[in-house]
């Protein structure tokens, strides 16, 4: 299919062919119609992507304060890969379209069905491409007398509703809105059916001749020497009951045309991308209050509600992004008296293969316009090429399918996969049409695709790399082991005891053989300071501290039944290696934590107990500063103490005397992966014992068993 992305690096845009979507539970697969160009916001994205290096760090020194944290923790070979890595993503652009559903995932039967029409919304999501995997609560039926180009405009209508609903203007009153494009066009006009009373402001003349055709009681061009005493004459002197600013600007003019024109306490929302400074003095001697708007409405930037589907009360919070969105469409139907017109904002039609000469409109301003919309061909997925390629004989080969390239793959897993000998890089399947294209004509992939099952039973794969969400985990190596291919799943390697029990049943009747991403054991470092070890005899006491730093709350990470919480997530790396380090069994598990208020257990400390008598504490924390030292690991042993500090240096002490080895960050992601497939080469066994895989798997449960219970969990003996 067909889709629109611009390069990171450069800005470039360009028309891929990328693989199609499919549609996971709780979302529609929908093929595009009509997407809506939303000039200020894609104007400033593509400029900010052509920007130099420079200036990209200097309009977000937020960014550059994080790389220059990075820089001094990580080391700077690691920091650079990262963000050149980053760069080197293709972004794909759009965010506001409409079409038509083809395919429904599962929990939505009956909900939706195949035919029916959707406005659909969200970045990276509602992409200008020819079809699009959407969440329910990003998708709105369109009413049958509304068209598709109508009905794109749906996302940007719904910002414009929301903005609306957050100056609670009533009947009667008078509205300032300044800055008439795309968003403040439509604010205007749901002003205006709502009889509220609109002075619309900018200095475009068209503009504001087409505000007035819209609906707009007053327009004032700002050009004029006399805009306030027009503004402060529609109010009988008194000031405008509400100021909605729309204007992209890069000044304070908006919030000082807003305070001379204001009344005394009334409200100036913000929904453009505006100056933020204010002058204090005009807003404290009015006592006028500032709304920043918030995009579509609650909702936005939830994950959980975005993503996951969760609802919100409608007795607490009535209107929603979902519910903007449906009502912004159903008030566009021709058969109400008095209707929002977005036909007459549309001013430009391109077809998708000319994309370039739409961009070229937009970013050159070579003519007016306002709404430029993109139309689709009617291509059903079912004429798409499916990549299926034929299966290979090969009995010496490692052939291998990544499934989901994502950041973590893109810029750790796939750099290390292209330098290993003698494998051939098959299939890479990721959700993002675009990013996955991308990905594997950078890193050589054959094929590519959107679809699991395209390397899951495919015979000619014999190596499945698994690196999709950690819900995924599990069935995926499951379907790969059934299969018989060997599996280099990363941690974790499921989620609860079923889904390790469900691994452990079909490896006992598979061919290939699993290795969980426990990369750490394959560092240099971790190998050097086993070496340093060997010759100690007794138990070991082991500590472990990870200043982990802080995950926003909202990621799908703390989702335990999608991420499973940082336990499962991160701190299983350590109790690997803590393994690794004793070389015998875990016998118990015991685990406290201190009071959260964040509402998510990332600071615990776990202490293990092993059949040798060794013990392994360790102390993870997201309460730390990112620039102190990441990962700090000690461990004493018959007089020796070795130290390994954020797998940048290793200090070995014996007989009063110390010696310290110093390496480039290396935390063993290359190592693993090229175990794994000389592994695969030569037909195995697993480069870990995989009852060892095992055997951490289960202490990693066991630490949230602990914290649960208040308990010691002991752990079988294999």
């Amino acid at each position: 299919m067909k889709q629109i992305v611009q390069s990171a690096k450069t800005g470039k845009l360009s028309v891929r062919d990328v693989p199609v979507p499919t549609a996971a539970a709780g979302e529609l697969l929908v093929q595009t119609r009509a997407s809506l160009i939303s000039a200020g916001t894609e104007r400033m994205v593509v400029r900010f992507a052509r920007k130099s290096l420079a200036a990209k760090a200097k309009d977000r020194p937020d960014l550059v304060q994080k790389v220059l944290t990075k820089a001094r923790t990580d080391g700077l070979k690691a920091t650079v890969n990262a963000v050149l890595s980053r760069l080197d993503e293709p972004l794909p652009l759009g965010y506001s379209a409409a079409g038509i559903v083809v395919e429904v995932g599962a929990d939505l039967e009956g909900v939706y069905r195949t035919g029916d029409r959707v406005a659909v919304a969200g970045a990276g999501v509602a992409n200008h491409a020819e079809l699009n995997a959407v969440p329910k609560n990003l998708t709105a039926p369109i009413p049958h007398d509304v068209s598709d180009e109508d009905a794109c405009y749906g996302t940007l209508a719904a910002i414009a509703l929301h903005a609306v609903r957050n100056l609670d203007a009533k009947l009667g009153e008078i509205v300032a809105v300044l800055g008439l494009g795309l968003v403040g066009q439509l604010a205007a006009q749901f002003l205006a059916l709502s009889g509220v009373r609109v002075a619309a402001l900018d200095y475009d003349q068209g503009r504001l001749d087409l505000a007035q055709d819209l609906g707009s009681e007053k327009i004032i061009n700002l050009a004029d020497a006399d805009a306030v005493s027009q503004a402060m004459a529609l109010t009988s002197g008194r000031g405008c009951d509400g100021i909605l600013i729309a204007a992209a600007a890069a000044t304070s003019e908006p919030f000082e045309m807003a305070a001379e024109i204001a009344r005394d306490r009334a409200k100036v929302c913000l929904v453009g991308l505006s100056g933020t400074a204010f002058p204090y003095a005009a807003f404290m001697k009015k006592e006028l209050s500032i709304i920043v708007s918030r995009s579509y409405g609650p909702g936005r930037y939830d994950e959980d509600y975005e993503d996951r589907g969760i609802k919100y009360p409608e007795g607490f919070i009535r209107w929603t992004e979902t519910e903007n969105l449906t009502e912004s469409v159903r008030l566009m139907s021709a058969g109400l008296p008095n209707r929002l017109n977005v036909a007459g904002l549309t001013t430009h039609s391109f077809a998708i293969e000319n994309a370039d000469q739409a961009y070229a409109l937009v970013m050159g301003k070579t003519e007016p316009h306002m709404g430029v919309l993109l139309t689709y061909p009617d291509v059903r997925p079912a004429q798409y090429p499916v990549n299926f390629p034929a299966p290979s004989t090969a009995s010496d080969a490692c052939v291998i399918g990544l499934i989901d390239a994502g950041q973590f793959a893109r810029s750790i897993l796939l750099p290390a996969l292209v330098r290993q000998p003698d494998i051939t890089l098959h299939t890479l399947v990721s959700k993002g049409s675009a990013s996955v294209s991308h990905s594997g004509d950078k890193f050589g992939f054959e094929h590519t695709s959107t679809d699991a099952d395209s390397i899951l039973t495919n015979p000619a794969i014999n190596a499945v790399i698994i690196a999709s969400r950690h819900d995924q985990h599990a069935a995926q190596a499951v379907a790969a082991l059934n299969a018989g291919k060997s599996v280099l799943v990363e941690k974790p390697l499921g989620l609860n005891r079923s889904e390790i029990e469900a691994i452990q049943t079909s490896r006992a009747g598979a061919t290939g053989f699993f290795q969980v991403g426990f990369n750490r054991r394959f560092a240099p470092l971790s190998i050097a300071a086993k070496k340093r070890l060997s010759p100690q005899v007794g138990p070991r006491f082991m500590s472990f501290r990870i200043n982990a730093g802080a995950v926003p709350a909202e990621s799908w990470l703390h989702n335990m039944d999608e991420g499973g919480g940082r336990i499962i997530g991160e701190m299983c790396h350590f109790i690997d290696l803590a393994r690794y380090f004793a070389g015998c069994n875990i016998k118990s598990v015991m685990a406290d934590a201190p009071v959260s208020k964040t509402g998510a257990c990332d600071d615990v400390t776990a202490t293990l107990r092993f059949t040798d008598g060794s013990l392994a504490t360790i102390a993870y924390t997201a309460l730390g500063d990112g620039a102190y030292p990441k990962e700090m690991i000690e461990i004493f042993a018959d007089g020796t103490v070795v130290a390994i500090n954020n797998f940048r240096t290793l200090t070995s002490t014996a007989g009063g005397k110390s010696t310290k080895q110093n390496n480039s960050q290396d935390k063993g992601f290359s190592a693993a992966i090229s175990a794994f497939t000389a592994a695969v080469r030569e037909g195995g066994p697993a480069p870990v014992d995989e009852k060892e895989m095992i055997e951490s798997s289960l202490a990693t449960l066991a630490v949230l068993e602990s914290l649960q219970s208040g308990n010691r969990i002991e752990l079988p003996l294999a």
